[in-house]
C-alpha cells in the first residue's frame, strides 16, 4: 500500500504580521518550528523504521525549514520543487492583507473559475498553480516508494490532493481541501484496487503533544 503524508507548514511570520503569503519567503517563528518538530516525531511514529521513504518539499523557507525538521529525524534527503510553491499573488506578497482584500475580485458561483483574474498584479491564476502542483505530484507518484512525505502550503494542498484523486483540472475550480498549519493529511492507495482515498484531512492532534 502507498502512503503520501501531506504537512503543510506550520506557523509563520507572514501569519503573525498579517501580510501576505503566496511567494513572500517568510519563516517559521518559535511556535511554527516547535509544530514542525512535533510532526516530524508524528511522523515517525507512523512511519515503520525500516521503511524506505522519500521527502519531498516546496523550496520556500518556511517549508524548507519544516522539511529539514523532518528530514533530520528521519534520516532523509529532501528534495526541493518549486512546483509546490504557495499560489503566487504577485504584488501583494508582503503587503499587509488589507491591501489584497481591497484589490482581490472573487471568482464567479459558476463560469470560469480556474482562469480568473483576481485582480492583482502579476498574481498567478487557480488554473496556473494547479497545473504545476499537478505537474510535480505526476513526478512523485511516479516512484514506487511506498512512503513518501510532502511539505507544502495551505493552499497548496488543495491541488495535491485533486491531483491525488485524478481530479481532471478544467474541474478543480470548486475544489477546496482545507487544513491548519503544521498538520498532516495522510493519502492511501491500496495494493488490490489500486483505489486512492483521502484518509485523514489537517489532522492536527500531534500539535497537542508537548
Amino acid at each position: 500500500m502507498r502512503t503520501l503524508y501531506v504537512v503543510t507548514h506550520p506557523e509563520a511570520t507572514h501569519h503573525v504580521e498579517g501580510v501576505v503569503g503566496g511567494w513572500h519567503d517568510s519563516e517559521l517563528t518559535a511556535a511554527g518550528t516547535r509544530a514542525a518538530a512535533r510532526a516530524a516525531r508524528a511522523l515517525r511514529s507512523r512511519i515503520p523504521p525500516e521503511a524506505e521513504v522519500e521527502l519531498y518539499s516546496s523550496d520556500l523557507r518556511r517549508c524548507r525549514q519544516t522539511a529539514e525538521a523532518v528530514a533530520s529525524l528521519l534520516g532523509l534527503r529532501p528534495v526541493w520543487d518549486p512546483r509546490l510553491r504557495e499560489k503566487s499573488y504577485g504584488e501583494a506578497e508582503g503587503r499587509p492583507q488589507a491591501w489584497l482584500d481591497r484589490r482581490f475580485v472573487p471568482p464567479p458561483a459558476t463560469g470560469e473559475r480556474m482562469d480568473h483574474d483576481e485582480g492583482v498584479p502579476g498574481a498567478e491564476t487557480k488554473a496556473a498553480c494547479a497545473r504545476r502542483v499537478h505537474a510535480a505530484m505526476d513526478d512523485i507518484l511516479s516512484s514506487p516508494a511506498e512512503h513518501q512525505i510532502i511539505v507544502t502550503h495551505g493552499g497548496s494542498l488543495t491541488f495535491v490532493v485533486t491531483a491525488w484523486i485524478k481530479f481532471p483540472l478544467e474541474a478543480a475550480g470548486h475544489a477546496a481541501f482545507g487544513a491548519a498549519p503544521g498538520s498532516i493529511t495522510t493519502l492511501h492507495e491500496d495494493d488490490y484496487f489500486h483505489n486512492r482515498r483521502l484518509a485523514t484531512l489537517g489532522d492536527t492532534r500531534h500539535l497537542d503533544i508537548p
